[in-house]
């Protein structure tokens, strides 16, 4: 794959996230992906397996109005099979708070699939939103 190819299906996911079709974005990853996500917030920090990140995306449609976290790229950086984004996300939640958030996001590709995502966020943010 060339860098054009990768950046595409990280774009693709990206929108694909954005409608909160679990099992359509899952389709964008390899089985053995892995999600890990920057800080020390409960249930989210740390590496997940594909079967972890699906169990923890699963809880958006309850906890947002459209049942899904809107990323808006912003930046693209891609070198061999490496994609880094810096994301906006945006989300208006039932508990009347508004998750509008950045990231920089690491998604290596292999073989036309997502193997491995690093996210760093604002974690304070993330907390207060959902937590709080």
């Amino acid at each position: 794959m060339n860098l054009e190819e990768n950046k595409q299906i990280v774009k693709e996911f990206m929108e694909v996230f954005s409608t909160g079709n679990i099992d359509k974005f899952l389709t964008y990853m390899s089985d053995t992906a892995t999600w890990w996500v920057a800080g020390n917030i409960e249930g989210v920090s740390g590496e997940k397996n594909m079967h972890e990140f699906k169990e923890m995306n699963s809880g958006l449609a309850t906890a947002t109005k459209e049942a899904a976290i809107k990323l808006t790229p912003l930046a693209w950086t891609a070198e061999g099979n490496r994609v880094a984004v810096e994301t906006e996300s945006y989300a208006e939640m039932t508990n009347g708070k508004v998750y509008n958030n950045l990231y920089h996001f690491l998604f290596i590709v292999e073989d036309g699939k997502i193997q491995k995502v690093k996210e760093f966020l604002d974690t304070e943010h993330t907390r207060e939103v959902f937590l709080g």
